[in-house]
């Protein structure tokens, strides 16, 4: 019951898909889990023993979730002089959506605004209020996910991936250096392909050629449809050879196939 991430919120945490016990985009987590670390000035686990934690999994396509406190101790908010993290683990089994990467998905805008926070922007850090405010603004099994704006107005991420959007036939993903999550699959995207960091409110996706969500468990999924946050629709796009190209080389890194449109 003294646990810091339990109380506070203080810690990180990984999702790393898992293929027959081999981890995809390990080397991505652990970087954005030592930045974690060095933000909340915590000390990263062993490297070793994290390293063998993938093989827990089994067979098969499985989620591993790390979480990563800052343990037990410290007087109220004020953290221990010399922290003891606490690492806890567990894998699940996973069946991805196929039928969301070949035949897109619905989305809508929330009402729900990110707060602005710099020194926290692009870590997975425990406290994630604002996405479980934001997700329960909905309950439609046909709506898929959720997109944010920051406190200004801004267009930040969807509810639990990231943005990504084609505008005059250049590749757009929102600039995540006021807050949000930096993805992993979105930081190696951003590496491979030309894909430029913006700042745009939510009109931009409406008016975007394309719009996918990408996640390093989900894939990618192309969006369909466009509705506000009271469900009426602002635009529809048709899913068609022009999404595959992004998700070709994101689902390369995930050994998932790439969808074929009807």
């Amino acid at each position: 019951m003294d646990d810091r991430g339990l109380a506070y919120g203080d810690g990180l945490f990984e999702t790393i898909l898992v293929r027959d016990g081999v981890p995809l985009l390990w080397e991505a987590h652990m970087a954005r889990l030592e930045r974690g670390c060095r933000v909340l000035g915590m000390p990263l686990p062993d490297s070793r023993a994290l390293a063998c934690l993938p093989a827990e999994a089994g067979p098969g396509l499985c989620v591993l979730k790390l979480m990563l406190t800052r343990g037990s101790g410290g007087r109220g908010y004020l953290p221990p002089d010399a922290p003891t993290p606490r690492l806890r683990w567990q894998t699940a089994a996973f069946t991805p959506r196929p039928e969301h990467w070949r035949d897109g998905v619905r989305v809508r805008h929330c009402r729900l605004r990110l707060a602005i926070q710099p020194l926290l922007a692009g870590l997975k850090h425990l406290n994630r209020l604002e996405n479980v405010l934001a997700r329960s603004e909905w309950s439609d099994p046909d709506l898929a996910e959720g997109l944010l704006c920051d406190s200004e107005g801004r267009l930040v991420e969807a509810t639990c991936m990231n943005l990504i959007w084609q505008r005059n036939g250049r590749l757009e993903t929102p600039c995540l250096d006021g807050c949000g999550v930096a993805g992993t699959l979105r930081a190696v995207l951003l590496d491979r392909l030309p894909i430029v960091e913006v700042k745009a409110g939510p009109e931009i996706a409406a008016d975007a050629e394309a719009i996918w969500l990408v996640n390093s468990v989900q894939g990618v999924w192309p969006v369909a449809r466009l509705d506000d946050a009271k469900g009426v629709p602002l635009a529809n796009w048709k899913i068609g050879t022009g999404h595959r190209r992004l998700q070709a080389e994101a689902h390369a890194l995930l050994g998932y196939p790439v969808a074929f449109a009807r």
